[in-house]
């Protein structure tokens, strides 16, 4: 059973040396990955933009630097800008039965109080991050189960964001129940289908939900009151998983492609087939793609932008056959106009199964069958998206691959090199404070 009670209890009482070995490496795995997504996404005009914004319009002490900006801001404003540069490229982790986002609504938060205590330890940094996403993918199992539609995942990630940081400041349990009414309150319930449908830098509520945790924490230290929080919420026939011994971090995803996440079965299926059959790009005729409802409403046009690359199947599966890839460098400025990708994404065909909707959102299915020239089909069968549990999870070394592909363009590779050293010794620095001079150093 879960309650507010039972996440105050949670919050205060978790400890880095009672997690299991497990939990303890897959927190360095998560901010591994989520810090890459993170530095990368500050390559984005919408990092760029609410970065200005939030120096021009969140100032105060104590100030926090913006990671890479180098520039500094409150801690409200400086969890603006982590959040939305978190989720900029989307190729943050998720969890399947919230259908978002945890890891892109915790670091943001972290890295900015992190910056406002005098002394911040790797334990104590890694600690609050296990306790956002065990009581973040909680929250999102219920905001769901209470809500009538699907909302984007700053409406439950503000919960997560006050959960880490009410953990790394040490606040006391009627602190920590105030800023977690506050923030369920103030989240933003934001329509995330209109955003499939029209893609726009709004995109997951990822930043406004940071910022709601950051001003949150903050009015809750003050004496500000919040509602009742919705772990206190009747859901029917929900279960939602104790905290403490099951360990929902475990069954989060990883996204080797800058592309929603509907997206990645079909990309997956499309690249089995190219390998496998020894497909050339030149010989296709058409592709088609059959998989659950909510993928469709992606877009299958020609993306003007970053957000309409990223909420696309036919251009990020086009452009996955022909680079092998689909990072960065895909879906940001002249690439989004290569005509073979053009070309390519135009023979995609796009068709609703009932059966893969069904599965829908336990599992998100596709199946891909390419038509060649000469008449030939071949088809990929059902699958599911590259690094998904429980048996398809990337390695340790493909999680640095993607940091260093992420970081090294923002650091340069030496830097990059040596903060990926430094995370998986995280536990045992005294001070992370070196985390926030990679802007001094990069910027």
């Amino acid at each position: 059973m879960i309650n507010t009670q039972a996440v105050l209890d949670y919050i205060q009482s978790a400890d880095w040396s009672d997690f299991p070995r497990e939990v303890q490496h897959q927190a360095k795995r998560c901010l591994l990955d989520t810090l890459g997504c993170l530095l990368a996404g500050m390559r984005t005009p919408v990092a760029r933009i609410v970065a200005d914004t939030a120096v021009s319009c969140f100032g105060g002490t104590p100030a926090a630097r913006i990671l890479v900006d180098g520039r500094c801001a409150s801690p409200v404003g400086a969890s603006l800008a982590h959040g939305f540069a978190a989720n900029a490229l989307d190729m943050d982790d998720g969890y399947r039965l919230v259908k978002g986002h945890p890891g892109a609504c915790i670091l943001p938060v972290l890295l900015t109080f992190a910056q406002t205590i005098p002394l911040c330890s790797g334990r104590d940094f890694l600690t609050a991050l296990v306790v956002g996403y065990e009581v973040g993918i909680r929250a999102g199992i219920l905001r769901h189960a209470t809500s009538p539609s699907y909302h984007a995942s700053g409406s439950w990630g503000a919960l997560a964001g006050v959960a880490a940081g009410a953990k790394l400041l040490g606040m006391n349990r009627r602190t920590i129940r105030e800023a977690l009414g506050t923030a369920e309150y103030h989240a933003p319930i934001a329509p995330m289908m209109k955003c499939i449908d029209v893609p726009a830098m709004t995109k997951d509520g990822i930043g406004w939900g940071a910022m709601a945790a950051a001003a949150s924490l903050i009015l809750a230290e003050r004496g500000f009151t919040g509602i009742r929080p919705l772990f206190d919420d009747r859901t029917g026939d929900v279960l939602v998983p104790p905290l403490g011994g099951r360990y929902e971090m475990l069954n989060l995803y990883f996204k080797p492609y800058a592309a929603c996440r509907w997206a990645q079965p079909a990309i997956r299926g499309a690249l089995l087939l190219q390998r496998r059959h020894g497909l050339s790009v030149g010989d296709i005729a058409r592709i088609q793609v059959k998989t659950f409802r909510a993928a469709t409403a992606l877009g299958c046009g020609m993306p003007a932008n970053t957000e309409e690359a990223q909420y696309n199947l036919a251009y990020p599966l086009a452009t996955a056959l022909l680079d092998g890839k689909v990072g960065p460098d895909q879906v940001l400025g002249e690439g989004l106009g290569d005509p073979e990708r053009i070309r390519l994404a135009g023979k995609v065909q796009v068709i609703d199964d009932p059966g893969m909707d069904a599965a829908f959102p336990s599992k998100t299915l596709a199946e891909v069958s390419i038509t060649l020239t000469d008449g030939r089909v071949f088809r990929s069968g059902v699958v599911e998206p590259a690094w998904e549990p429980p048996h398809t999870l990337p390695a340790d070394r493909e999680l640095e691959e993607k940091f260093l592909s992420l970081s090294a363009a923002v650091l340069g590779d030496g830097k990059a090199n040596d903060l990926l050293c430094r995370l998986w010794d995280l536990d045992a620095c005294d001070d992370i404070a070196f985390l926030f001079r990679l802007s001094r150093e990069c910027c």
